[in-house]
Order: structure tokens, then sequence, then C-alpha cells
């Protein structure tokens, strides 16, 4: 273990099973987090456990989809029986729908608000009562740029992180007088399956690496001092500065 400026602390994150997830995963038990690991494919979950282990960190696998109710309650129950408290909530599970947005079926439509809108909402319900009973705790919920902006094909991808900013800014000032600090990181363009989904045309090795989010994350939970970040937009080195 690198380092142990978590030390005794425990965080879910969902989405753990790949990409960014298990990047932020990862990097918060190097650092001394015990570490939830929700996903919907028990494997990926089983693979990311054994590699933080591997290392001498701590994690329980929860397969969980995180757009229904009663498996969202368990996993915040199993978390706090497992390890005894929870300090940081990491809702970074999310799904995309790509294309011009009359061929968005109602399916599709409502899926895609279920995982990326749904799923936050219960999981931060669910976890607040806890998070309350730290000094110091965090909820960290993975936007994007779209979240910001308008693309085209990515109308209902879009709304959804649209959806998700709203409830950040409303729940940051909700719970800012329980000593939760509630952030929004925006990334542009990182090499995942989402992407390479949603921008097939794009050099990949332009694109940013889900451990310089995890990076990110680990900032956030671990600076101190009275400053405190709400939102952070990250785009590629490529791309244009401040468009």
């Amino acid at each position: 273990m690198n380092g142990k400026s978590l030390e005794g602390t425990v965080a879910i994150v969902t989405g753990a099973g790949r990409g960014i997830g298990r990047s932020i995963a990862l990097t918060l038990a190097r650092n001394g987090a015990r570490v939830a690991l929700a996903a919907k494919t028990e494997a990926q979950l089983g693979a990311v456990q054994a590699e933080i282990e591997a290392v001498g960190g701590q994690a329980s696998s929860f397969p969980t989809d995180v757009s229904t109710e009663v498996e969202v309650v368990a996993l915040i129950r199993d978390t706090v029986e497992r390890f005894g408290r929870l300090d940081i909530l990491v809702n970074n599970a999310a799904i995309g729908v790509f294309g011009p947005l009359v061929e968005v079926t109602t399916e599709l439509w409502d899926q895609v608000f279920a995982i990326n809108v749904r799923g936050p909402f219960l999981m931060c319900r669910e976890a607040i009562p806890y998070l309350k009973q730290q000094e110091r705790s965090f909820i960290i919920n993975i936007s994007s740029v779209v979240g910001v902006k308008g693309y085209v094909d990515q109308g209902a991808y879009s709304a959804s992180k649209h959806a998700l900013m709203g409830m950040t800014k409303s729940l940051a000032k909700e719970v800012h007088q329980d000593g939760i600090r509630v952030h929004a990181i925006s990334p542009g363009g990182v090499d995942t399956q989402l992407i390479a989904q949603a921008r097939p045309d794009l050099d990949r090795s332009v694109l940013m690496q889900p451990q310089e989010i995890a990076d990110i994350v680990l900032f956030l939970v671990t600076r101190q001092g009275n400053a405190v970040i709400d939102e952070i937009h990250v785009r590629r080195s490529n791309s244009t500065p401040w468009a």
C-alpha cells in the first residue's frame, strides 16, 4: 500500500467493475479505504476485489442494479454491516444511448434515466443517514461534459447527466450543514467502453485515462482546509480550452 490517508474510512463505488469505477475503487483502497464494490456483473467485481486484496487492501463485492430500490437498500445495509460505517459514496455507474433523438425508443430513454438518474438518487437517499454519522463525509457524482453541454446524437445521455447535475446542486445545499460534501466531476473524453460506443471516430491515444479521474476523486476526499470544490470540469489536453 502506497499511502494510508484514508485509513479507517469506508467507500462505496458503483460501476466498480471496469473503467473509471475500477480505477476509483483501486485508488481509494490503495490509500487505506475499505471499499464496497457495486456493479451488475459479479465476475468483474470479483476481479477488482482480487486486485485490491493483492496489494493488501480490503474490499467486498455486492452485485447490484442501482436502478432497483430493493437492491440499493440491501447494498447500503450490507456495506454498513460488513464494514461498520460509511464515509464516501461515489456514484459512477452509468449507461449511454447514442443516436438521433427521434430514433431513441421510450424503453431506451427510461433505461438511461433509470441507471443515470434514479440510481444516484436511490444511492444518495439510502446512504445519507450513515454519511451524516461521520464528522466529514463525501458524495461524488461522476457526471460528464454532456451534463453542461449538448452534443449531436447524445440527447438521452445528455438529458440524464443534466438531471444528475441538477440533483447534485440541490443535494449539496440540503446536506451542507450535516458535514457532507457533495462534488460533481464532469469529464470529457475518457478511454472507456462508453466513449468507444459514443465516439468510435476518436483517436483513443488522446483520451484521458480512467486513472486521471480516480486521482481527482482521491484529491477531493483527502484534501484539507476550508476550501470546497463543488464541481470539476476535466477536458482532454487536445480539446479547446473553455469551449
